[in-house]
C-alpha cells in the first residue's frame, strides 16, 4: 500500500495529469475548477513544462489543438459554460484525430447558472460536444481516488485511439478533500505517433493536421473511418460497477459520480425497511454500459430508477438500454441542489409500495 495524501479534488486532478506525462496545460479560470489551473500554474514550470492561462476558453482549446498536433500529452480544464465555449475546438480535435484530455467540473445551468455541483452536462458530453458526427469517451468518477486513476487511464485511451477524452465530475468532487494514493501503474501500449506534426525528420513529406475535406466523398470516408474507431471504443472501453444486485432485487438505482455515493446510502436505508435495492454505476457514460442492463433485467422486480443532479438526461440512455423490458423511473434535483438519501428513499417507496 502506497502513501496516501489528503488533497482537494481539483489539485489531485493536476497532480494526476503531471504524473501521467502531461507536458502542456492550457486553461482559463472558472468556478468550481479554478484550482486545477492554479495547481498547474505552480507545478508545471518547476518541471520545465508548459502552463498558459489563455485569454479565453476558446483560445485555450485551440492551443490544445496545436499542442496535441505535435504529439505531446496535453490537457485543458473548465466548468460547464466554459466547455460550451470549447465545443467547436473539441469537434476540430476529434475530426483531426488528436489525443488530449478535457476536464469538466460541472456546475448548475443553463446559462451562467450557479457555482454549485450539478450533472446537467450529460447531453453535452455524450451526444456530441460540438457539431458533426462524432463522439468522445467520457469518464465519470465518483471519488477523488477514482478521478486520479481515471485521468491516468484517460491519457492512455486518448493516445491509443487518437481522440479527445473527457473526464467529468460535479463541483463537489472538485472542491472536496479526500485521501488519495498516486499508484504506480503500467501504461498501456501506446502506438508510435507517426502522425504528429513535429518536424519532417526522416519522412519524405511533412505531416499535416487537418479537419477540412471539401470533397464530399472524402469527408464521408473520413466519417466512416472515425466511426470504425468508435465501434472499437464501444467494444473495449465500457466501464461500470454493479453494486448489491441480487437475483431478487426490488429496484435497481442508476447513478454516477457523487450521486452514486448517495445512492449507496439509500441502499442501506432501504434494507432497514426490507426493500432490496441494487445499483448500476456507469463509469463511462460514453460508451454507455448497455450490457449492465442486459445482465440485470431479470433481477429487478420494479425496474430501474435513474437518480441524477439534472432533469433526467441519463434517462434516455437507460430506456434505450432497457428496450421497454422493465419500467424506468426518475428522481433528480437541479440547479446545484444535491439529493438527500431520505428524498430518494421516499421516491423508492412510492415505486415499490412501502415496507416489505
Amino acid at each position: 500500500m502506497g502513501k496516501k495524501v489528503l488533497m482537494k479534488g481539483n489539485e489531485a486532478i493536476g497532480e494526476a495529469a503531471i504524473r501521467s506525462g502531461c507536458k502542456c496545460f492550457f486553461g482559463y479560470p472558472i468556478t468550481p475548477q479554478t484550482e486545477v489551473a492554479a495547481y498547474m500554474a505552480k507545478e508545471m514550470p518547476k518541471l520545465n513544462r508548459v502552463f498558459l492561462q489563455a485569454e479565453s476558453e476558446i483560445a485555450a482549446i485551440n492551443m490544445v489543438y496545436g499542442a496535441a498536433g505535435t504529439g505531446v500529452r496535453c490537457m485543458t480544464s473548465s466548468s460547464s459554460p466554459g466547455i460550451s465555449l470549447k465545443a467547436e475546438g473539441i469537434s476540430y480535435i476529434a475530426a483531426s484525430e488528436l489525443p488530449c484530455v478535457i476536464m469538466n467540473i460541472m456546475r448548475g445551468g443553463p446559462g451562467l447558472g450557479g457555482i454549485q455541483p450539478a450533472q446537467a452536462d450529460y447531453f453535452q458530453a455524450t451526444k456530441g460536444c460540438g457539431h458533426g458526427d462524432y463522439y468522445l469517451p467520457v469518464y465519470v468518477p465518483n471519488s477523488i481516488q477514482e478521478m486520479v486513476d481515471i485521468i491516468q487511464e484517460a491519457f492512455d485511451v486518448a493516445d491509443i485511439y487518437r481522440t479527445p477524452v473527457m473526464v467529468m465530475g460535479d463541483g463537489m468532487l472538485g472542491q472536496m478533500m479526500e485521501p488519495v494514493e498516486f499508484k504506480e501503474r503500467v501504461s498501456r501500449e501506446i502506438p508510435e505517433k507517426t502522425w504528429a506534426a513535429n518536424g519532417r525528420g526522416n519522412r519524405e513529406t511533412h505531416n499535416v493536421i487537418n479537419s477540412l475535406y471539401l470533397n464530399p466523398e472524402q469527408l464521408e470516408n473520413h466519417n466512416l473511418k472515425l466511426f470504425k474507431k468508435y465501434e472499437e471504443i464501444m467494444k473495449n472501453e465500457v466501464r461500470y460497477e454493479l453494486f448489491n444486485v441480487e437475483e431478487d432485487t426490488d429496484l435497481i438505482l442508476v447513478a454516477y459520480g457523487t450521486t452514486s455515493r448517495i445512492c449507496k446510502s439509500v441502499i442501506r436505508l432501504a434494507k432497514e425497511k426490507g426493500i432490496k435495492l441494487g445499483l448500476i454505476r456507469p463509469i463511462t457514460i460514453w460508451p454507455f454500459p448497455r450490457e449492465a442492463f442486459d445482465k440485470t433485467i431479470n433481477k429487478t422486480k420494479f425496474g430501474y430508477l435513474s437518480v441524477e443532479m439534472s432533469m433526467g438526461q441519463m434517462v434516455e440512455d437507460i430506456r434505450l438500454s432497457v428496450e421497454g423490458r422493465k419500467p424506468v423511473d426518475f428522481y433528480g434535483r437541479v440547479g446545484g441542489m444535491v439529493p438527500t438519501p431520505e428524498e430518494i428513499l421516499t421516491k423508492v417507496v412510492q415505486i415499490v409500495g412501502g415496507e416489505k
